[in-house]
């Protein structure tokens, strides 16, 4: 059943490798990090994301909320959803996208696949929003 729900879920995303991720930052997209404290403690925080509890992603992106982030300019705009694994990014980007992000997506194989593929990981501090 999970499985029938994440590939449903993935049938609408451009799903993108972690080397594309740079590229559509430098275009104007937000890159989005869910993992726990946990998570992001062991595996090092990604340059430029902004950390986001899974539990008010959608309340902190949509622009018609009160509780917006700041950096949000629009439905337009591409949110990149990255966690630990790349499974529970995914539905965060289809909930994004029927939130009005038609440009949501995720990252294929999340944090772990950035790592093996050679990414940087920063050792500043995360830019945490809540």
């Amino acid at each position: 059943m999970i499985d029938d729900l994440l590939n449903d879920a993935r049938s609408n995303l451009r799903r993108l490798a972690p080397t594309e991720v740079r590229s559509r930052i430098e275009e104007g997209a937000l890159l989005v990090d869910t993992r726990t404290d946990s998570q992001r403690s062991e595996q090092g925080e990604l340059p430029d994301a902004i950390v986001i509890d899974r539990t008010v992603l959608e309340w902190r992106l949509d622009p018609s909320s009160e509780s917006r982030i700041s950096e949000i300019a629009n439905y337009d705009q591409m949110i990149i959803v990255v966690c630990s694994q790349g499974y529970s990014s995914s539905l965060a980007a289809q909930s994004l996208q029927r939130l009005g992000f038609a440009n949501a997506t995720d990252v294929v194989g999340g944090v772990e696949n950035w790592i093996r593929q050679g990414l940087p990981i920063s050792n500043r501090p995360a830019d945490v929003r809540r």
